[in-house]
This record gives C-alpha cells, structure tokens and sequence, in this order.
C-alpha cells in the first residue's frame, strides 16, 4: 500500500507548491501593471492594431496621464492597476471608458444570504465511505468466496435551506441538508439475485467555512434480506437489524484539496445486534474546482469502526479519476478495494474482501 499511495502523496506535494507559485505571480500582477509606461499605453488605445478611424479621431488633446488622473474625475491616487485588475464596473458619466475600483461591489462569495435549495452542499459525503447516500456501483470479486457482488446505491444528498454563501464549489455558512438511499447487493453468479439491501434516511444541519466544516444530525439505517436470497437458502433467518442514530462530524482541509475528517454517531435506538457506537475517519485528495473535460486524479482512504464488532470494522482504499462541474457535481470512476466486515448488515458479523471497480457520482 505505500508503494501505491506514495507517488500520489508526491504528486499532491508538487501540484500544491505548483499553486503557490502561480498564486505568487498572479499577486504581483498589479505592481507590475503599475510600472507599464502609460505612453506605452495611450499608443495602444488609440493608435494600436485594434484602433478604428472612429477611435483615432475622438482622441482627446491631453495624454492618457492627464485624462485618468485628473483629480476633478478620478482621485490621483488611483493607480493603473485598478483599471486592469479590477472586474467592469459602471461608466464614469464623464469618462463613459473609466471607473474606479472601489464602485466595485464586494464579491459574490463573501455575501451571506437565505437561499432555498442552493447549488452544492457544505459538508460533502466521505469520497470513500459505503453508506454515504448517493449514485454508485462496484463491480467486485469477494476473494474469500471466490462470488461476483453488484454492490449498489441509489440515493443522494441535497441542500434545501442555506444562509450562506451563494459558492457551489466551497459554500460557506450554516445548512439544512436531506439524504437518502437504498444500497442494494446482487449476487452476479446466481443471476443477479438480491442478496440483501440496506435503506438510510437522514437530516444533518451543517456549519462550514472554508477550511472547516461540522455537521450534526439524525439518520435511520435498517436492512432487509432479499427474497431470492431466501428462497434458495431455507435456512437463513432475516435479523431485524436497524438504528436511530445521532451524528457528529468534522471535516478539515489541510490545503484546498486535501481533507481529513471525523465522525462519531451514537444510536438512541438498535435492534438486530446493532450497537450505540460507531467512528468513521479517513482522508482524501479531491481537485475541489471544474475540472472540464480531462478531469483529475482523486484518491480516499475511510476506516469505519463499530462496537457490535467489538470496535472492530472495515477500511476502504479508492484510487481513480474525477470530473467535477461548475454547481459541485462530481463523478468518478476508478479502483475500489473493501476488507473488513461486511457493508451488508444482515450480514454484519462475516468478513469480507472485496476488489473491483467503481463509478460514483454525488449531487
């Protein structure tokens, strides 16, 4: 496992002083624009390649220095860098072509507001974590069994209340979120038969800035055993195996696409061998903007430890590639590898080993 995921540590490494070091450049944009000659740039305006015979005759008599800082139009400490760096603004009535800076409104992001279902969520799904409410599908191979599985889930996670920050990407600010899925198990040797199938619904309330995010709230998991399951194996008995449980998770991004998390639930209400107390951890490496139509590398690890197995559990390793959209949307396919106790509850006390591949998408 080192020899796999240390290449891919490296390359985050690399990619983020990459960042940093265009970041730098990108800050001194506007020093630099400050020393350009304004000659340089009056020729440019008026008389350069671009320039119209319209253009050319409404030159005004004074120099392009005398016409931005004129102090009866524009304060002479305004310098050039704020015509270049700055975004459009409304025209001066005076100078239909200049506008200072600071007409400029504060950015869209760092305005709260009520929004009623917003693009994105606060506190997004663990990449790696097998009851996360979601679309997906691992084709795996059970190595201890030698079976196909078809392990399924079809659900997902959506923001319907927001104050906050109107960024899909990273939104910022407090959120009431609802979530839902059913995660079915098929057995591809016994054509394609449900093996069991595992239904979650919850309601978390999240608070996130940019770096951190906590969520906290309330899920119900139950699962079911199949009926072709039952019908070919006569002597299985269904457990009523199920929990109301209270969450609490907090997620950190060491750099803008690097996260760790950690979450602890404790479940008011269990049956079917199912007990108060369970952790979910685990880090992953996500390219957090659009990634257009080449997409990106991502890679999870999640562990994910339950009392009723005497804190015992499972760990999930995904490697593959991601394709990100400007609301949050994500998809990915990749690598998927599974040991630990199963993720079908059911069956909660077998051990499992599973290895194949996957497709996931979350909204």
């Amino acid at each position: 496992m080192t020899k796999t995921f240390l290449p891919l540590l490296v390359g985050v490494l690399l990619a983020t002083a990459g960042a940093r070091v265009v970041e730098a450049a990108v800050q001194r944009l506007p020093s630099v624009v400050n020393d350009t000659s304004l000659a340089t740039v009056e020729a440019a305006l008026w008389t350069g390649p671009g320039a119209t015979p319209e253009s050319r005759a409404a030159r005004p008599s004074g120099s392009l220095s005398q016409t931005l800082f004129d102090p009866d139009v524009v304060p002479a400490s305004t310098s050039m860098a704020d015509y270049v760096a700055a975004p459009p603004v409304m025209p001066s009535p005076a100078y239909p072509m200049y506008a200072t800076a600071s007409a400029f409104p504060p950015p869209r992001e760092e305005m709260w507001c009520l929004q009623v279902l917003p693009d994105g969520v606060i506190y997004r799904s663990y990449l790696a974590g097998m009851k996360e409410s979601r679309f997906a599908s691992q084709w795996v191979k059970d190595r201890d069994s030698g079976k196909w599985l078809w392990d399924i889930a079809l659900g997902g996670r959506a923001a319907i209340l927001r104050y906050g920050t109107q960024d899909a990407l990273r939104p910022e600010g407090w959120e009431i979120d609802i979530e839902g899925a059913a995660f079915p198990q098929l057995d591809m040797d016994e054509s394609r038969d449900l093996v069991s199938c595992d239904y979650r619904f919850g309601i978390p309330v999240a608070y996130g800035t940019r770096r951190y995010q906590t969520k906290f709230g309330y899920y119900h998991l139950s699962s079911h055993l199949g009926d072709e399951f039952m019908e070919k194996h006569s002597g299985a008995a269904r457990i009523n195996y199920c929990r109301d449980v209270l969450l609490w998770g907090h997620s950190f991004y060491l750099i803008e696409d690097l996260r760790l998390y950690f979450e602890a639930d404790w479940a008011f209400y269990t049956d079917g061998g199912s007990e108060p107390w369970e952790f979910q951890f685990g880090v992953e490496y996500s390219p957090a903007g659009p990634t257009g139509l080449r997409g990106t590398p991502f890679w999870a690890l999640h562990g994910h430890l339950r009392e009723e197995l005497d804190f015992g559990g499972n760990l999930v390793v995904q490697v593959g590639w991601q394709w990100r959209g400007t609301t949050g949307h994500l998809f990915r396919l990749g690598f998927h590898y599974y040991a630990g106790y199963s993720d079908q509850y059911e069956f909660y006390n077998d051990y499992v080993d599973k290895i194949g591949m996957g497709i996931w998408y979350d909204f």
